[in-house]
C-alpha cells in the first residue's frame, strides 16, 4: 500500500513539475499581449522590447513575468530622445493571475528593474520631455473596458539606475548614478509605511559650475504615505553624505502645480568627526581610531513652494569652531579649525540665494591658512568676492591626513590673493570689471611620479593682476633638464568657470632640454630586489598607449631658447623658435637648431584635431653633414637611403605633408607626401659598405666609383604613398657622363634607369687597336656610345643589368656608316686588310656591296667581343 501511495505522489510531482515548465509556454503569447496593449493604450511615444517571458520559479510561489531591453524614445519636440531604458524589468503577479481571461487586467504585486536609465529634459520653452501619456486618457477612460494591467504593488525594487535631469532653460544638470533603491509596503491602502533603502552617487552642474562630483548619498527611511493627499511625511530615517549623518523631519507634499515641502535637517551628533565624513571617499579614509577636539554641525530648513518659478526658502548653516583633529599613526594633526559656511535664500526666488563662507581656518604646527569667499546672484551673474592668505607647508599634508598619494610632496606654498569678478564679466573678458590683487608662490616643491621621475621646482612665483596673471618667475629642473619660464596668462577665470580658452604667452630658456624627462613610459616600474637584483612589478598590468592630444582650450605662444636639446639618439644646439598652440594645432614658426655640423630651419604645423593626427612642415638644411642627416634621421634615410654613404655637405629645401602615429607623434612613413631640392657640396664617395656601389663596380670596370665626382649635384625628389622619386640628374666622371633616375619604396625596393654616355677610347686596349686602323680622322667622328641599365632589388641586394647589344648595334652602325662611303669606292680589300691585318683577299672580283655585307658583319662581331670584354671584365 505505502509503495502504491509512493508512486502515486511521485506522479503527481512529476506531473505538477512538468506543469510549471509547461504553463509558461501556453501563457507567454498572452502575457506579451497584453503588455504591448496596455504600453500602447497608455503612452505617445516609441516603445519597444526585445522579448517578454514567463517563469513560475523565479519568485515562487508567485509567477514572474520578464521584460527584456525595454525602450522608450520620445517623439517631437524632443524627437529620437531616449527617455526610458530598462535592462531587464520583473513583474510579480499571482499564479491565480495568469487564468484570467483576455478581457481582465492583470494585477501586479511587485517590480523589480536593472540596468536602467532615466533621462527627464526641459527644454528651454519649459516644456518636459516625460509629459508622454495620451491626451484622451488624461481626460477619461474608455467606459465599460479595464486596463489591461493594474497595478498592487507591495513591493518594488530598482539596482544599478542612472537618472539624468536636465533643464535648458536655467542650464541645471543634475546626474544620480549607480542608483539602487528598493521599498516595501501595500499600495492597496490609501494610507501606508514604506519601508525604503536607498544609495546613489549624485553630481550637480549649474551654468557651467560645477557644484557636487559625485558625492555618495545614503537614505534608509520610513515614509508614512498618503496616496489621496499625496503626501510624503518622513518618520524614521538615516542619511549619509559620504560619511556625514543627517536626520530629516518633516513632508513633501504633491500639489497640482507645486511640490509642498517643510522639512528639518540636522546631525544627529555635533562631534568634528561629521567634517571628516563629509570629504568625498575618493579623498577619505576611515574614521576608526581619529582623535577629534571641537564640533561640527550642519543643521538647516527647507520650507515653500517648487514651482515653476519659485523654490522653498531655505537656510542651510554649517559651523566648526576651534576644533581639531588627529589621525592615528600619523605625527602631526590640525588644530584651530573654524567653518562659518552658511547657504540661505529669504525670498523663494533662486537667484537671490547667497552663499557666505565667513571664515575657513586651520593651523598645522606654525603654519596659519584662512579662507573667506561670498556668491550671490547665482543663477542670473554670479558675483564672487574671495580672498586667500597663509602659509602651507605640503610635506605637512600627508603627515597630518592620510591622502592617497604614491610619492610625498614637499615645498612650502604662501598665498595672499584677493579676488572680486561677476561671470558676464569673465564671459565677455570685460577685465575693467574684475578685481585682482596679491601674490602667490612656491618654492622648494618636489614631486615624483609612479616611474621614478621628479620634478623639483626651485622658486614659482604668481602675481594677480585685474587682467591677467603674470608668471614672474619658473624655475625647475627634473631628470637632465632644466626650464626656467615667465610670461603672462590670460582668461584664467573663464577657462575656470566658463570653459574657455586659456590664453597666454610665455618665454621658455634653458641650458640643456632633455625630452625624454618629458614623456611618460607604458612600462612597468622596476624595483628593487632584497639581493640587489632588479624586478618588474607585476600587480598592475601596463596601461595601453593612449593617443596624444593637444589640448583644445589651449590657446597660447611659447618663445623658446634652448643651449643643447636632446632627443633620442640626437644632440641639437643654439635651439630657438616660437611655438603657437591653438585650436588643437601646434605651429612652429622660425625654429632653428645647429646639428651635423650646418643648421636646420623649420616651420610648420602639428594638429591632433582630427582622429588621425597630421602634420605639414618645410624644412632648410644649411651645410648638414650628408652621412649623419642620411643615417641618423629615420625619415631622411627612407628618402635618399645612398646618401649615407656620401661624405660632405648638403643645402636642400624639404617640403612634406602626412599623418602622425596617434601614440607617439611621429610620422607614419607610408603616409608621407613632399618634395626635396638638394645641392651636394665638397663631396666624395665612400663605396666600402654599399652593396649597390659594389654591384656597380662589378659590372662596369672602366668606372672608379670612389672617385666620381659630386661636387654642386642638384637633385630634386618628390615622395607619395611610400614612393621616392628622383628626377634625372647628371653625374661627371672625367669626360664620362652618367645620368641617373628613377623611384625607390621606404620599404626599399628600387627601380632605377641608369644611362652612361661613353667615349669609344674607355673600350680598352683592344678597342683602340681596332680603332687605331681607322684613319685619325675617321676615329674623331666616332661619337660617345650610349649604355643604358636599370637598377632593381632593393639597397641590400642590388640587381644591375647592362644593355650590352644596343651598345654594340649602335658602335657597330657607326663604324659601317663611316666607312660605308669609302667602301664603295675602294672595294673591300683595304677594310679586309684593316681587320685581318696581313691576310688579303684572294678573290679581287667580288663585288663592293657583297664585301660591304661580309665587312658589316665582321665589324659587328668585333664590336661584341670589344663590349662584352668590357662588361664581363675578360
Amino acid at each position: 500500500m505505502l509503495k502504491k501511495i509512493l508512486k502515486i505522489t511521485g506522479i503527481v510531482l512529476v506531473v505538477l513539475i512538468a506543469a510549471l515548465f509547461a504553463v509558461p509556454y501556453l501563457f507567454k503569447d498572452q502575457i506579451k499581449a497584453k503588455i504591448a496593449e496596455a504600453i500602447n493604450k497608455s503612452v505617445d511615444a516609441k516603445v519597444s522590447f526585445a522579448d517578454a517571458d514567463l517563469s513560475l520559479f523565479k519568485n515562487f510561489p508567485n509567477a514572474n513575468v520578464s521584460i527584456e531591453k525595454l525602450i522608450i524614445i520620445n517623439k517631437a519636440p524632443f524627437e529620437g530622445d531616449t527617455l526610458v531604458s530598462l535592462g531587464e524589468l520583473d513583474l510579480k503577479m499571482s499564479i491565480k493571475e495568469l487564468f484570467k481571461g483576455k478581457e481582465e487586467a492583470l494585477n501586479i504585486e511587485g517590480i523589480s528593474s536593472q540596468n536602467g536609465l532615466i533621462n527627464i529634459i526641459f527644454n528651454k520653452d519649459g516644456v518636459g520631455n516625460f509629459d508622454i501619456a495620451l491626451k484622451d486618457e488624461k481626460e477619461t477612460k474608455s467606459e465599460g473596458k479595464s486596463d489591461p494591467l493594474s497595478l498592487k504593488i507591495q513591493n518594488y525594487k530598482i539596482e544599478n539606475f542612472t537618472f539624468r535631469y536636465i533643464d535648458q532653460g536655467s542650464k541645471i544638470k543634475m546626474v544620480i548614478d549607480s542608483l539602487n533603491h528598493e521599498g516595501t509596503g501595500d499600495f492597496t491602502n490609501s494610507k501606508l509605511d514604506l519601508t525604503t533603502k536607498s544609495t546613489a552617487n549624485v553630481s550637480l552642474d549649474m551654468d557651467k559650475m560645477n557644484y557636487l562630483k559625485n558625492v555618495k548619498l545614503t537614505l534608509d527611511a520610513v515614509l508614512g504615505i498618503d496616496l489621496e493627499q499625496s503626501k510624503y511625511t518622513f518618520k524614521e530615517n538615516k542619511a549619509l553624505i559620504n560619511q556625514l549623518p543627517l536626520e530629516f523631519d518633516g513632508f513633501i507634499q504633491m500639489a497640482e502645480k507645486a511640490q509642498i515641502y517643510n522639512l528639518k535637517f540636522k546631525t544627529p551628533t555635533s562631534s568634528f568627526t561629521n567634517f571628516l565624513g563629509l570629504i568625498p571617499s575618493a579623498y577619505a579614509s576611515s574614521l576608526d581610531g581619529v582623535k577629534t577636539t571641537g564640533d561640527f554641525t550642519v543643521v538647516g530648513f527647507a520650507k515653500g513652494a517648487l514651482t515653476d518659478t519659485t523654490v522653498p526658502k531655505f537656510n542651510i548653516a554649517i559651523a566648526s569652531n576651534n576644533a581639531s583633529f588627529q589621525y592615528p599613526n600619523l605625527p602631526k594633526s590640525v588644530q584651530n579649525i573654524v567653518i562659518d559656511t552658511k547657504i540661505i535664500n529669504e525670498t523663494g526666488i533662486l537667484n537671490d540665494t547667497y552663499i557666505n563662507l565667513d571664515k575657513l581656518s586651520f593651523r598645522i604646527d606654525q603654519d596659519v591658512f584662512s579662507a573667506k569667499a561670498n556668491i550671490k546672484n547665482v543663477t542670473v551673474n554670479p558675483i564672487v568676492d574671495a580672498a586667500l592668505k597663509g602659509t602651507i607647508n605640503l610635506a605637512n599634508l600627508s603627515k597630518a591626513y592620510p591622502v592617497k598619494l604614491d610619492k610625498p610632496l614637499s615645498g612650502i606654498l604662501k598665498a595672499d590673493v584677493t579676488t572680486n569678478f561677476d561671470m558676464a564679466s569673465v564671459e565677455k573678458s570685460q577685465y575693467q570689471n574684475i578685481k585682482n590683487a596679491g601674490t602667490m608662490s612656491l618654492s622648494g616643491f618636489k614631486y615624483t611620479d609612479e616611474n621614478n621621475k621628479s620634478m623639483n621646482i626651485s622658486t614659482a612665483l604668481v602675481e594677480f593682476n585685474p587682467s591677467k596673471i603674470n608668471l614672474k618667475q619658473f624655475n625647475a629642473t627634473t631628470g637632465r633638464s632644466d626650464i626656467a619660464i615667465n610670461g603672462i596668462l590670460e582668461n584664467f577665470y573663464g577657462f575656470m568657470f566658463k570653459k574657455q580658452e586659456l590664453k597666454g604667452n610665455f618665454n621658455m630658456s634653458s641650458n640643456q632640454l632633455a625630452v625624454d624627462d618629458f614623456m611618460t613610459s607604458g612600462e612597468p616600474a622596476k624595483t628593487t630586489a632584497a639581493n640587489g637584483e632588479a624586478k618588474t612589478e607585476t600587480k598592475t598590468a601596463a596601461k595601453p598607449a593612449e593617443a596624444m592630444k593637444i589640448p583644445a582650450f589651449l590657446n597660447c605662444t611659447l618663445n623658446a631658447k634652448a643651449n643643447t636639446v636632446l632627443y633620442d639618439n640626437l644632440k641639437l644646439t643654439a635651439v630657438s623658435g616660437k611655438l603657437i598652440i591653438k585650436d588643437e594645432k601646434a605651429t612652429l614658426e622660425n625654429f632653428k637648431t645647429s646639428i651635423f655640423g650646418g643648421t636646420i630651419g623649420l616651420t610648420g604645423t602639428v594638429s591632433t584635431k582630427a582622429k588621425v593626427p597630421t602634420f605639414d612642415m618645410n624644412l632648410g638644411f644649411n651645410q648638414v653633414d650628408i652621412a649623419q642627416t642620411f643615417t641618423q634621421l629615420d625619415m631622411m634615410k627612407k628618402i635618399a637611403p645612398i646618401a649615407g654613404i656620401i661624405n660632405g655637405k648638403l643645402n636642400s629645401t624639404i617640403k612634406l605633408n602626412g599623418n602622425l602615429d596617434a601614440n607617439e607623434l611621429t610620422p607614419n612613413l607610408t603616409s608621407l607626401s613632399g618634395d626635396l631640392l638638394g645641392q651636394l657640396l665638397s663631396t666624395t664617395v665612400n663605396s666600402k659598405n654599399s652593396t649597390l656601389l659594389n654591384a656597380l663596380s662589378s659590372n662596369i670596370k672602366f668606372i672608379d666609383l670612389s672617385k666620381v665626382n659630386l661636387n654642386d649635384i642638384k637633385a630634386a625628389v618628390t615622395f607619395d604613398n611610400g614612393k621616392v622619386n628622383i628626377k634625372p640628374f647628371d653625374i661627371k666622371y672625367q669626360d664620362i657622363k652618367i645620368t641617373v633616375g628613377g623611384t625607390h619604396g621606404f620599404d626599399q625596393t628600387m627601380n632605377y634607369n641608369i644611362k652612361l654616355d661613353v667615349p669609344a677610347k674607355y673600350l680598352g686596349a683592344e678597342a683602340n687597336a681596332f680603332l687605331s686602323k681607322l684613319s685619325p680622322a675617321d676615329a674623331a667622328k666616332l661619337q660617345n656610345i650610349p649604355i643604358s641599365g636599370l637598377i632593381t632589388g632593393n639597397f641590400t641586394n642590388p640587381k644591375v643589368t647592362l644593355d650590352t647589344k644596343t651598345a654594340v648595334n649602335n658602335l657597330t652602325n657607326q663604324i659601317v656608316s663611316q666607312q660605308k662611303e669609302k667602301l664603295t669606292k675602294q672595294g673591300a680589300s683595304a677594310l679586309t686588310d684593316l681587320l685581318n691585318k696581313n691576310t688579303k683577299s684572294k678573290d679581287t672580283t667580288k663585288t663592293a656591296t657583297e664585301n660591304k655585307a661580309k665587312t658589316t658583319e665582321e665589324v659587328k662581331t668585333k664590336a661584341s667581343e670589344l663590349l662584352n670584354g668590357l662588361f664581363k671584365k675578360k
